[in-house]
């Protein structure tokens, strides 16, 4: 029996998986209603302006999540090095030891980047940013605290593509591992 959809936000997750796995310009309105059960006119009911407000909704929701379990712990002034753990365990978690692709990094490689470069922008700097001033907390000078998150943030987002290409989780938890135990020291 077809799922029951009763608020926009219950399909979120069913969007965020279609473009993580087909891309944005691979997911159409017949994927989306096939993934979701709803027919398009309960879908243009619950986003009129169709898969692009699908996609922004679908962004706006990680970085609810991020802002939650990532931003926020690395921006709280207590024990940097609770908050390092805490991140990286998410980490590991979220992107499930490294078989989930990063949407937003996904769509930063391909021609979907310039539909939702703002979004993706402010992604990445706000993660390095609360990383830097994490390690910079941490006596850590900010020239050498920011480049060691670009490094971290890079360092992870390869590891992805690696671990899913070699279909080898172990490479994403292993990068993860070591960038962690980088950061603590």
């Amino acid at each position: 029996m077809a799922r029951v959809f009763h608020e926009r936000q219950d399909v979120i997750p069913a969007l965020t998986e279609l473009f993580r796995n087909l891309g944005y310009e691979g997911v159409s309105i017949s994927a989306i209603t096939e993934a979701t059960g709803l027919g398009k006119g309960s879908l243009y009911h619950f986003f009129p302006n169709g898969k692009a407000e699908m996609a922004e909704v679908v962004l706006a929701n990680i970085d609810v999540w991020f802002e939650q379990n990532i931003f926020a712990p690395l921006r709280d002034p207590a024990d940097p090095d609770t908050a390092i753990n805490r991140v990286f365990d998410a980490v590991i978690a979220y992107f499930q030891s490294g078989q989930r692709v990063c949407l937003l990094g996904a769509f930063a490689l391909d021609a979907t980047r310039d539909k939702f470069a703002a979004a993706i922008k402010a992604y990445f700097s706000r993660w390095i940013e609360a990383l830097s001033q994490t390690l910079a907390r941490k006596d850590i000078p900010n020239g050498e605290a920011r480049f060691v998150s670009e490094n971290v943030i890079a360092s992870i987002q390869g590891s992805l593509v690696l671990a899913r290409s070699m279909n080898d989780a172990g490479i994403f938890v292993r990068n993860v591992e070591h960038l962690r135990n980088l950061c603590l020291i």
